[in-house]
């Protein structure tokens, strides 16, 4: 019981750094590329300073045979970043952030076709009132002017990216954890690599002090120190606890959008963010566990 308590805290702890990213980024003068490229390296090299720290040895036993989609999970990945970043410049930090989260419907719906999964009634509902919490989130924050609908895309793409990474995890059976994610940071870092080279180089002109402190923040907490907590909380935690804790990311990011960043939010925007995230989660959830024992007594 303590070990589940302490890991619901590093978990919720990492969700809580993933939700305030956004701001950082924003004052980090670089392009999403050198910026993404940059996260994977320094998060690589903080994941290779836990394994000394930690005395023991990773275990890469099981990552030939899953060569293949570790590299396009690191390739999805890195992408990924690069058009949340790229959201970010566009629209406020609640819109990109609640595009970005449709990521979970869209694997609800691939799901059934790439592993023959058969979709229940839940999970249509949960696709319907999510699709309409985007639409409300859209038509909203188009009325804002036409930067919003670019930043919704980059969200919308940012999501289609995600849940990339998230089905490509699925055929990766041989290795979990701190060393597939780091696998996945070092092949993403490798990608980007010639991306890079070809969309302008890497220059830090203009970082300035504020921008370097940004970076290494972004690079090491948020990236590094993140995914560490989270997986190793993951570990001691059930499933459906895990998918309530991470819904602490969206929450925060919306938080700080609208508290620190003073950046607007309708109420109907706030609706649609409630579907979209609502549903969501209720898919995650084994709701007849809760309800069966109620009605038997």
């Amino acid at each position: 019981m303590q070990n589940q308590k302490g890991s619901r805290i590093m978990l919720a702890a990492a969700m809580v750094i993933f939700g305030t990213l956004a701001p950082f980024v924003r004052n980090i003068p670089v392009s999403s590329g050198q910026l993404a490229l940059c996260r994977a390296v320094m998060a690589s090299v903080f994941i290779v300073i836990f394994f000394l720290i930690r005395g023991k040895a990773p275990n890469f036993a099981g990552a030939k045979k899953d060569i293949l989609p570790l590299i396009f999970s690191g390739f999805a990945m890195g992408i990924n970043w690069i058009l949340l970043f790229e959201a970010y410049k566009y629209t406020t930090v609640s819109v990109a952030t609640l595009s970005y989260y449709f990521a979970p419907v869209i694997v609800i719906i691939v799901c059934p076709l790439l592993f023959k999964e058969k979709l229940t009634k839940k999970q249509i509902v949960c696709f319907v009132m999510s699709t309409i919490g985007l639409c409300l989130v859209i038509n909203i924050a188009g009325l804002g002017g036409g930067s919003d609908h670019i930043g919704i895309l980059f969200g919308l793409g940012a999501a289609l990216f995600y849940a990339t990474v998230i089905l490509l995890n699925k055929f990766i059976k041989g290795i979990a954890g701190i060393e597939r994610t780091f696998l996945q940071f070092v092949a993403a870092a490798v990608i980007l690599i010639p991306y890079v080279a070809l969309t302008g180089g890497v220059t830090f002109e203009g970082m300035g002090t504020k921008g370097w402190i940004c970076l290494v923040i972004v690079g090491i907490v948020h990236t590094g120190f993140a995914y560490c907590l989270y997986f190793t909380g993951l570990k001691n935690i059930p499933g459906q606890a895990a998918a309530i804790l991470s819904y602490v990311d969206p929450l925060v990011a919306v938080i700080i959008s609208v508290a620190v960043l003073n950046e607007a939010l309708t109420v109907l925007q706030l609706i649609g963010g409630i579907l979209i995230l609502g549903f969501t989660l209720l898919n995650e959830l084994n709701v007849e566990k809760w309800i069966k024992p109620r009605n038997k007594q």
